[in-house]
């Protein structure tokens, strides 16, 4: 994650250096108060216009101070949960940290748990469904990178939940085991459907949950910028008849690693970016266009519909569209649900990170 630590007083300014450090694994900037600042950090003298300027700019915001200023601070700028970044308030004595927004799908929730295992804090979690141990429409299309077609239905389904109310569920896709608030009953009256269909609703109140499974294989010429790239992309998930909003990565050759329209794009989008060497590309078996050309130039006949397959390890949707030096292909990805969920703090650290703090 992207994530901005701001500090207002001395104490503060120390903490942040410290939270800084055990979040190393992340992008972390610190932003600390003029007065009691120091040199690896950005000092600011305007909180309110520092949290104008960061808010959508980063994953996460961190305040090390009250929860009253961090909330005033971040007012004006709420737009959504689906949109909004995580956003934290804690004691710049280090005792507590707490998510106030985008506690699911920003993962603020699961963040706090980090940063309460690896410093000692306490993580104050206050969403109805993590605090209950619930099933959390959040967190289950958060975990499956699935996209939520209609808060209102989403916010129904959590209601429903946390009035003992048993919700239905479909999939197009295959799953594990269902949780005892879900059922597969098509006579229930609320339910969710797992489905690309946007036609599919199953029950008289369904939330559809999207699969973001899809990779975009691209190839451009040197030097093509993120809007051509964007609207080759655009055009390409319109020829497959599939949303440009369910690309979950980019693939490429990695003579590719640093062209700049490309690195843009994928910023832009906050999409991964995977590469792959010509001869990584011309192991994947398949059926692929091929080009003399691109075989002279590069070492392999397909950039983007080999890198597309080898990326997802599915199967190609779109072959190879071209327009104005751009080349697009969209394969998809193989998508198992998986209902698992994770309450253990450690679970969100990398397995070295979690044996430190156990230790």
């Amino acid at each position: 994650m992207k994530i901005a630590i701001i500090s207002l007083t001395e104490r503060g300014r120390q903490y942040s250096a410290a939270l800084g450090s055990v979040l190393a694994r992340h992008a972390v900037q610190r932003y600390c108060f003029a007065s009691h600042t120091d040199d690896p950090a950005i000092s600011f003298s305007s909180l309110s216009a520092l949290t104008a300027d960061l808010f959508r700019q980063y994953d996460a915001l961190i305040f090390l101070c009250a929860c009253g200023i961090a909330v005033r601070m971040i007012a004006p700028h709420l737009r959504s949960k689906v949109t909004d970044p995580a956003v934290f308030a804690a004691d710049d004595s280090g005792q507590f940290v707490i998510p106030l927004v985008s506690g699911h799908l920003g993962g603020a929730n699961a963040l706090a748990k980090e940063i309460a295992a690896l410093t000692g804090a306490q993580a104050v979690i206050t969403t109805a469904t993590d605090a209950g141990g619930a099933f959390s429409p959040d967190c289950f299309a958060m975990q499956n990178d699935l996209l939520i077609g209609d808060m209102q239905a989403a916010k129904a389904i959590a209601a429903a939940v946390l009035d003992g109310e048993t919700i239905g569920f479909h999939s197009d896709y295959p799953f594990d085991t269902l949780p005892p608030e879900l059922s597969d009953r098509p006579d229930l009256r609320i339910g969710i459907a797992v489905s690309a269909d946007e036609s599919c609703k199953p029950f008289p109140v369904t939330l559809q949950l999207t699969p973001r499974n899809l990779i975009a294989g691209i190839g451009c010429k040197r030097g093509t910028d993120s809007g051509t790239i964007a609207n080759a992309v655009k055009h390409a998930c319109n020829a497959a008849g599939v949303s440009d909003d369910r690309i979950h990565a980019v693939a490429t050759v990695d003579r590719k690693a640093d062209e700049a329209g490309l690195l843009q794009f994928c910023a832009e989008r906050k999409l991964s970016l995977h590469t792959y060497s010509a001869e990584e590309l011309m192991r994947v078996q398949g059926d692929f266009s091929s080009s003399a050309f691109v075989m002279q130039t590069v070492g392999a006949d397909n950039i983007c519909e080999r890198s597309a397959v080898l990326c997802s390890g599915g199967m190609l949707i779109l072959r190879k569209t071209a327009a104005n030096g751009v080349t697009v292909a969209i394969a998809e990805k193989p998508v198992h649900l998986t209902f698992e969920r994770k309450n253990d703090p450690c679970s969100m650290l990398s397995d070295s990170d979690a044996e430190t703090v156990k230790a």
